[in-house]
């Protein structure tokens, strides 16, 4: 239960009261600003509490999006303020700063001359005086002003008003019942910015199931779990290989989206926001389209057609994908920053072509659906699953994923190379934990670290290109058994140190993170490939899927802005170029002994799984987990 103070006489008649107690608070009234902190202050330290102006009229959805939402420790609309038991103090020392300074103030007023007080009449009847501020919100103006940030909600049309007499009260009232609160609810339980089949062929109907969940008390949480159980349950009717299968995997996964949808429209319809939620919405996405790559794999092998490496090429072209997307934005989250600032950061012509092209309503629709974005890449899958094979549904995932990458990638390069902008430190060391970089490219990095230094801009980026590019062709064509992808593989040890030697703060560097993640996932898809062993490729399918969680685990917490998992967990895994090194030592040792190759990355897919699951689950239940929800698409 949490506490809401009403402050101020009662407006009879009003419905405030029942409005906050369906809320889920404690209504308790204080005439005044010194009763209310004495209210404040005997309430539990736990507990959430509000100061609300009796006069308050508005919406209801106004007051939940102010009182309610759990993300922010304190919270504001205009006669309505909230905080949070981290934002408790900081509210009874504003509370206290403004009641001993309405206490100065009649001080004052009582020392006054009778003279004063006349010129005071006259000057009131020449002058209209505008009525006292809301307590609420002069409370919330002295928490802004120490420091502590108190969110303010986007209302939009919703209404939040204390009206000062009679007259602007009917008028606040006609307003709130000109608005339907609860439509608006609903559309803004819909992300705004969504891609073309998700906005017209999922969220028109799965806004009124996250209501119905809702109404029968539902968590997001729940939602997102039947979400995974229904994607898992499609993976196992394609492992099938029949036709029926096929189908029924198809409309299964269709509805795993329409479920992927529900869980966060009813977040945001209920506002109830976790750190747990934030986690498995930010993992179920990726563990749901893996596990069915693996089910269409396995249905494809029992119709005696082996795809498990486009399966895996699949995967791989996926996840370098979304790294793309990750390090670009975390490279230029800070120059955005640096323009507010005013620093220098100029536009470019790919921006100022993006900005027409999103001008004409129709360009915008085919820009979102040819970056192949999730509800785009499911719908594809389903359908295909249903009428075509596995191999053609993979044909056609390489296809439209390296067409859309080569798209997102060129614009970004692009920008990156005609934009100047200053870069910080943050944005620096975010890019390196992305790189993910072990023990041994840390000791060349440090080791190198002064010549590093004289090396110019784009240089950090060509070096990793160039080792990524070695170790895959040396995988590729030399023989896996002999000692040259090992030797390759030294070398990207070497590569990948210098590479991250020196700050990533280059115009290109934000594109070091993706050429490791492709080096790393493509060596164990060609190794695995070229081995011809039985059951090579889906233990490489596995242990790409273990590092890919970890991977997807670092970019949440970085976004969370806790900072990347700890180094101990970073190095108790190899780093990308140890576990690259230790691959393509084990295919020269193991792959002419037949199944030992799998076995062995068998089990380092399971010590890399147990060892991130483990660390991953522990921060993500943990009280100083970020309750991140990804507004966006990805790709």
């Amino acid at each position: 239960m949490s506490t809401a103070i009403l402050t101020g006489p009662p407006v009879p008649g009003s419905p405030l009261d029942g409005h906050l107690r369906s809320l889920g608070f404690d209504v308790r009234t204080a005439p005044d600003a010194d009763a209310a902190r004495s209210l404040l202050a005997s309430a539990p330290a736990a507990e959430r509490v509000a100061l609300v102006d009796s006069r308050f009229v508005g919406h209801v959805h106004a007051l939940r999006l102010a009182l309610t939402d759990p993300r922010f420790p304190a919270a504001a609309v205009p006669g309505a303020l909230t905080a949070q038991p981290e934002a408790r103090a900081a509210l009874l020392r504003a509370l206290t700063a403004v009641t001993d300074d309405g206490a100065r103030t009649q001080a004052e007023d009582g020392a006054r001359t009778p003279t004063d007080t006349a010129h005071e009449s006259d000057r009131a009847s020449a002058t209209a005086v505008a009525p006292c501020e809301p307590l609420a919100d002069r409370v919330a103006t002295e928490i802004d002003s120490e420091g502590t940030g108190v969110t303010r909600p986007e209302l939009g049309s919703l209404v939040a008003a204390v009206p000062a007499d009679a007259s602007a009260r009917e008028q606040a009232e006609a307003a709130v019942a000109a608005v339907d609160d609860e439509a608006v609810r609903l559309r803004s339980a819909v992300k705004a910015r969504d891609g073309f089949f998700t906005t017209y062929c999922i969220s028109p109907y799965s806004r009124y199931l996250a209501r119905w969940c809702a109404r029968r008390g539902l968590t997001p949480n729940q939602v997102t779990t039947a979400s995974l159980v229904t994607a898992l349950i499609a993976a196992a009717c394609a492992a099938t290989g029949t036709r029926g299968g096929y189908v029924a995997a198809g409309l299964l996964l269709l509805f795993s989206f329409v479920l992927d949808c529900t869980d966060g429209q009813l977040a945001r319809y209920s506002l109830q926001y976790s750190t747990m939620g934030a986690w498995l919405d930010a993992t179920f996405d990726r563990a749901k389209e893996y596990a069915y790559y693996a089910g269409l794999a396995l249905g494809a092998a029992r119709g005696g057609d082996d795809v498990w490496a486009l399966a895996l090429g699949a995967m791989v072209l996926q996840t370098c994908r979304h790294v793309v997307d990750f390090s670009f934005n975390e490279a230029n989250a800070d120059a955005t920053a640096a323009n507010a600032a005013g620093k220098a950061v100029v536009g470019t012509p790919t921006a100022a072509l993006s900005s027409r092209l999103d001008s004409v309503g129709w360009t915008v629709w085919v820009r979102r659906m040819i970056v192949l974005p999730i509800g785009e890449r499911w719908a594809m899958i389903a359908v295909l699953t249903a009428v075509t094979t596995p191999r053609i549904v993979f044909y056609a995932l390489l296809v439209g994923c390296a067409f859309a990458a080569c798209y997102t990638t060129a614009g970004r390069v692009l920008r990156s190379v005609t934009r100047k902008a200053t870069r910080t430190a943050r944005a620096a060391q975010a890019l390196a934990d992305l790189a993910d970089s072990g023990p041994l490219a840390g000791g060349v990095a440090a080791l190198l670290r002064r010549p590093a230094r004289r090396l110019p801009g784009p240089l950090p980026f060509l070096i990793a290109f160039a080792g990524g590019a070695a170790v895959v062709a040396t995988a590729a064509f030399a023989p896996i058994d002999g000692p040259w992808p090992v030797v390759a593989a030294l070398g990207y040890v070497l590569t990948s140190g210098l590479a991250v030697a020196r700050p990533l703060g280059g115009a290109l560097d934000w594109l070091v993170p993706p050429v490791f993640r492709a080096a790393e996932y493509g060596t164990f898809l060609v190794l695995a490939a070229r081995s011809e062993v039985n059951g090579a490729l889906p233990a490489a399918f596995g242990l790409v899927a273990a590092v890919a969680y970890h991977h997807y685990d670092t970019v949440y917490r970085i976004r969370g802005g806790t900072g990347a998992p700890p180094r101990w967990l970073v190095r108790t895994i190899g780093g990308h170029e140890g576990r690259t090194l230790v691959v393509t030592a084990l295919a020269a040792v193991l792959v002419t002994r037949g199944s030992d190759f799998p076995l062995a990355l068998t089990v380092l897919a399971a010590a890399v799984a147990l060892v991130v699951l483990m660390e991953s689950i522990r921060f993500w239940v943990s009280s100083g987990a970020p309750a991140v929800h990804d507004e966006g698409e990805p790709a």
